[in-house]
């Protein structure tokens, strides 16, 4: 595997594993952890250019439908579901493609290049080349599902690197750290440019120029992350880092294989349902059509909104570091319990702020503005501790599989996660058209300079704040039932270290015969 490994000398006797506090000890002296170079971490980062830029673009998808193919509000919601539903089954598909792509060059670049060329025509051709051109339904869907397959290919391929980056306990919450960094700044930076600098030369309104100049401009971006994490990733992508352990090394991956991950990684089970739970929400809160009930309706300014999101999210970015820190010494587990528990906290004390204020008084300099700020900061930290924290779980799970089943299988562990993650959250359009519905948006969608409503407000609160707390809820219960601390981490660790050791043993054994 990657970088020089040291292993002790003499294997453990059976029964003879670290238990509780003394697991990370025992671990940290049995295994000299691999670590990556900071700027090796911080170009696979990078990859927010790929993900956000493309994510910020797919989320005015519902206005690219109503506005160049003529799609209704409705259908809209019904076309976006199902292709979503589609995007969760190319996820674990993936896998065997992954699993059976094999150069000398490695996979890791081959497949994000492929999958991004697929998505950037896709999205051109449904932003700009074929929008507002005649086209209707069946142009429209098409493009989706080539999107769709170019973003799986791309996407699943990025969130294999980090266990092939490091096994450090310490050092992947940092990896966390700058991937929430860029995963937060990078969408924060394109909203400015989208709402402050490009739609007020298109008139303040979404309109087809407007739609096109943006599609353009996310594209390039993304490319300037695809050729970033090439580069970061070019000293890992290679044959001998994607192995099995011991009988399963020459075995390729099954559908059976798949299953059986999703049956006995229990790790994995709790992770679904804490993740899927919070994507789902935080989908439907970053609708295009949601952040207009938001910032062009109650607040009345999308561009001011805009920047003050940007301010409040800034400064949180400190919160990354402490949450990092907090989970090296902790584990990962406990810091999504302890974040998630101030996430719920914050919500509701904004919720409560917002309903006793005019909210149209945050778009004027004051104290309103200056508190609807400092609530954006602390919940913005604190939703990046628990980003940070689940980046660095996620590959604490791929390990455990490693060590439970014999199986270096990162593609599956996180293709069955997205499968499970994208059912679920693929409902977000639906929802957020859904709930517009039911307050009098049938046939248009919400527009900057609306007028506000108290029902339009309630249904805001509901959309951004509502749903997300829920979805903390079905976190903490599953985290109460997840087994993978950082105490059994270390033991994880331990077992995969004397396996490698063993066999590196025996090879060296064969050769001397």
């Amino acid at each position: 595997m990657l970088g020089n490994r040291k292993h002790s000398a003499a294997a453990q006797n059976a029964g003879g594993m670290p238990q509780g506090n003394n697991a990370e000890a025992a671990g940290t002296q049995a295994t000299a952890y691999r670590k990556a170079k900071t700027w090796q971490i911080i170009l696979y980062a990078c990859n927010a250019f790929i993900g956000m830029a493309v994510y910020s673009l797919i989320g005015m998808a519902s206005y690219s439908a109503n506005i160049g193919y003529g799609i209704t509000v409705a259908m809209v919601g019904v076309i976006l579901t199902c292709t979503r539903i589609l995007d969760a089954v190319t996820d674990p598909l993936l896998a065997f493609i992954y699993d059976r792509v094999n150069t000398g060059f490695g996979k890791i670049r081959i497949l994000i290049i492929a999958g991004w060329l697929v998505e950037a025509a896709a999205l051109l051709g449904m932003f700009s080349w074929f929008s507002s051109k005649g086209h209707g339904i069946v142009t429209f869907v098409i493009l989706y599902i080539v999107y769709v397959l170019g973003y799986t290919c791309a996407n699943m391929t990025a969130q294999t690197i980090p266990p092939l980056l490091t096994n450090d306990p310490k050092q992947r919450p940092m990896v966390g750290v700058w991937t929430t960094i860029f995963n937060y700044l990078v969408p924060l930076t394109l909203g400015i440019v989208t709402n402050v600098v490009l739609l007020p030369r298109f008139g303040g309104t979404y309109n087809q120029e407007f739609l096109t100049a943006v599609a353009y401009f996310d594209i390039a971006v993304s490319a300037l992350g695809v050729l970033l994490v090439c580069i970061g990733v070019t000293p890992f992508d290679k044959p001998e880092n994607f192995r099995n352990l011991g009988a399963r090394r020459k075995e390729h991956l099954h559908l059976k294989d798949m299953v059986e991950v999703l049956r006995d990684n229990k790790p994995l089970q709790c992770y679904i349902v804490a993740a899927a739970s919070d994507k789902i929400a935080q989908q439907t809160a970053s609708q295009a059509i949601v952040v207009t009930l938001l910032a062009g309706i109650l607040i009345g300014n999308m561009g001011l909104s805009t920047i003050l999101n940007a301010v409040g999210m800034v400064p949180s970015i400190i919160f990354a570091i402490i949450g990092a820190k907090y989970a090296g010494r902790f584990g990962n587990k406990e810091a999504t319990v302890t974040w998630t528990k101030i996430c719920m906290v914050i919500a509701v004390l904004n919720v409560i702020f917002l309903a006793v204020i005019d909210t149209k008084t945050i778009a004027t300099f004051g104290a309103t503005m200056i508190i609807y700020v400092v609530f954006l900061f602390i919940l913005n930290g604190a939703k990046m501790c628990v980003t940070t924290a689940n980046v660095a779980f996620m590959s604490d799970i791929i390990d455990y599989e490693l060590d439970r089943s014999g199986r270096f299988v990162p593609a599956v562990v996180t293709g069955t996660y997205s499968l499970i993650d994208k059912l679920v959250s693929s409902f977000s359009a639906l929802i957020a058209t859904g709930c517009i519905a039911l307050i009098g948006y049938t046939k248009t969608m919400p527009q900057p300079g609306d007028p506000s409503s108290p029902k339009l407000f309630w249904m805001t609160m509901f959309l951004n704040f509502g749903l997300a707390i829920i979805g903390w809820i079905c976190t903490l219960i599953a985290m109460r039932r997840c087994p993978l601390d950082k105490a059994a981490m270390a033991e994880v660790q331990e077992r995969i270290a004397n396996k490698k050791a063993a066999e590196k043993e025996k090879l060296i054994a064969e050769e001397l015969q």
